[in-house]
């Protein structure tokens, strides 16, 4: 289930940067679609938006675990959503930077997720990780549930942390 990603990260003053870099076999249209729409996003973020994230301004992030809401919405705000290249947003006190490049009939995906302490900067990237599986899956017409929380440790979280 898992495509190969370069993944790095660096410090920028206080904060910490992941950067992953994944190649989909999917044109930047439909990777744009699956990065912005609700519904999509449902098959396979950790979290759910309260509306599309199409375009620049505040929204909502609901976490989930398997299809029960965890706590409260969490404050978001696109910030920059230039279809279908460049999507940005804050997450609470992260942001998010999602560049999509064409390669090919494909895509090459790059996330850069700033987060607050290096500590972080591991259990990020293992939840991307596997919330990008679950995401190539639904691009190839072939989807799986998406793995949330605990269910993660299931899925290699541990391992890919």
């Amino acid at each position: 289930m898992t495509t190969p990603a370069d993944v790095s990260h660096h410090a920028e003053g206080n904060r910490w940067t992941l950067v992953f870099v994944r190649d989909l076999r999917h044109p930047p249209e439909r990777v744009w679609t699956a990065l912005t729409e609700p519904e999509e996003l449902r098959a396979w973020a950790p979290f759910l938006p309260d509306r599309s994230l199409a375009r620049p301004g505040e929204a909502k992030f609901a976490m989930f675990e398997d299809a029960t809401a965890l706590g409260d919405e969490t404050p978001a705000s696109v910030t920059r959503a230039e279809a279908p290249s460049l999507l940005e947003y804050r997450w609470g006190d992260d942001v998010l930077r999602w560049e999509l490049e064409p390669r090919g009939a494909g895509t090459r995906l790059t996330l850069s997720h700033t987060v607050a302490g290096e500590d972080w900067v591991p259990k990020v990237a293992a939840g991307w990780h596997l919330c990008l599986d679950v995401a190539e899956r639904m691009l190839d017409g072939n989807p799986v549930p998406p793995i949330r929380g605990e269910e993660a440790m299931e899925h290699g979280w541990q391992e890919l942390h």
